[in-house]
C-alpha cells in the first residue's frame, strides 16, 4: 500500500470557508481539524459514502448496488482488498487516478462507524485505523451532498445548510432488492425542505446526478406517510429539521412554504448491514461525515 501525505497537528478548527478543495478537506479529516458535517465542503467536489466490508461480502455487495441503484450508486471501490490508498473508480469519465490523491480510508471521513457483528459498536470515532486488515474492501457510494453546490448557485440552498446542521435521514418502508447475504433490507432517504413552486425546479436539478442518487424519489407531506416515517421531527441519522426561524418542521404539516423531498440516501447500505447480520468488523462513514474526492461533480452529470 502507497504512503500517503501528512499535515501537521495543531489545535486549530477549520471551517467550510476554509477548506476549498477535495484534498484539503480530506487532510483536515485526517489531522482531526474538521469534525463536522460535510455538507457545504469543498464546493463543487464530488463527495462519497464509505463502507468498508470483509472481502468475502464483496461480491455481494457489488449485486446489492447493482440492483439498487438510486440508493446505493458505486462509484469506486479498494483497488485490491486491504488497500486503503488506491481506488478503482466506476466512473465512466474519471479514472482511477483522478478519484482521490494521497488518499487513506482509514482517516479521511470526519467521523466513522464501526459495527461488529451487524451490530452498531463504535460511533463517531475520528479513525478506524485499528479496525482496518489486509481483508477489508472499502466501497464509495455516491452522495447527495454532490449536488447541493448547483442548488446553491440555482438560489436553492438546502435548508440545513443554511443552519448549520446535519442533514436528516430516514428509515423507510421501501425494500431494497435483495443480493446474497443482503437480504430485508430498505431505503434510507435523506430530506430537504422547499417552497411546492420550487419542486419542479428541483427535481430538474438533481435529476443529472446519476451517480450521486440522481432527483428525489418522493415528495410532498403525503410522501412522509407512504414512507413509513413516523414522525417527520425525530429522523433515524443527522439532526431534526427545522424551519427557517427554527420551529420543528412537523409543526408545519401541509404548509406549502415547507414541503419535504426525499432522496436516496447512502446510509442505505449500513442500514442493509445491520439487517444481514453478517460476521466480522464492518466500517463506515458516520452519517453525514463524508469522504471528499479531488473529481468534481459536473463530471458526472447525465
Amino acid at each position: 500500500m502507497s504512503t500517503t501525505t501528512t499535515i501537521t497537528q495543531t489545535n486549530e478548527v477549520l471551517t467550510l470557508s476554509t477548506l476549498s478543495t477535495g484534498i484539503a478537506a480530506r487532510l483536515a479529516s485526517r489531522s482531526n481539524r474538521y469534525t463536522k458535517s460535510t455538507s457545504g465542503l469543498a464546493p463543487s467536489y464530488l463527495q462519497a459514502n464509505l463502507i468498508i466490508l470483509p472481502s468475502k461480502y464483496a461480491a455481494d455487495f457489488r449485486d446489492l448496488c447493482a440492483r439498487n441503484p438510486v440508493p446505493c450508486p458505486l462509484i469506486a471501490e479498494s483497488s485490491v482488498p486491504g488497500d486503503f490508498s488506491i481506488l478503482k473508480s466506476y466512473l465512466p469519465s474519471v479514472p482511477d487516478c483522478k478519484i482521490a490523491s494521497s488518499l487513506d480510508l482509514r482517516t479521511d471521513c470526519p467521523r466513522f462507524n464501526v459495527y461488529q457483528d451487524s451490530k452498531l459498536a463504535k460511533e463517531g470515532i475520528p479513525d478506524i485505523v485499528s479496525q482496518w486488515t489486509s481483508d477489508h474492501v472499502a466501497f464509495l457510494i455516491g452522495c447527495s451532498y454532490s449536488f447541493e453546490s448547483a442548488l446553491v448557485r440555482a438560489g436553492f440552498p438546502p435548508r440545513h445548510a443554511l443552519l448549520d446542521r446535519n442533514v436528516p435521514m430516514y428509515r423507510t418502508n421501501i425494500p431494497l432488492n435483495p443480493a446474497g447475504a443482503f437480504i430485508g433490507g430498505t431505503y434510507v432517504v435523506s430530506m430537504r425542505p422547499y417552497k411546492k413552486k420550487d419542486i419542479e425546479a428541483i427535481r430538474a436539478i438533481t435529476r443529472r446526478y446519476l451517480p450521486t442518487h440522481g432527483e428525489c424519489v418522493a415528495w410532498g407531506w403525503e410522501a412522509v406517510e407512504k414512507l413509513g416515517i413516523k414522525n417527520i421531527d425525530l429522523p433515524q441519522w443527522g439532526d431534526a429539521p427545522l424551519t427557517i426561524d427554527g420551529r420543528p418542521l412537523g409543526e408545519m404539516l401541509g404548509d406549502e412554504e415547507n414541503v419535504p423531498l426525499f432522496w436516496g440516501c447512502g446510509v442505505t447500505p449500513q442500514e442493509a448491514v445491520m439487517r444481514a447480520e453478517l460476521e466480522g468488523v464492518v466500517m463506515a462513514h458516520a452519517p453525514g461525515h463524508m469522504l471528499v474526492l479531488d473529481c468534481l461533480e459536473e463530471e458526472v452529470l447525465k
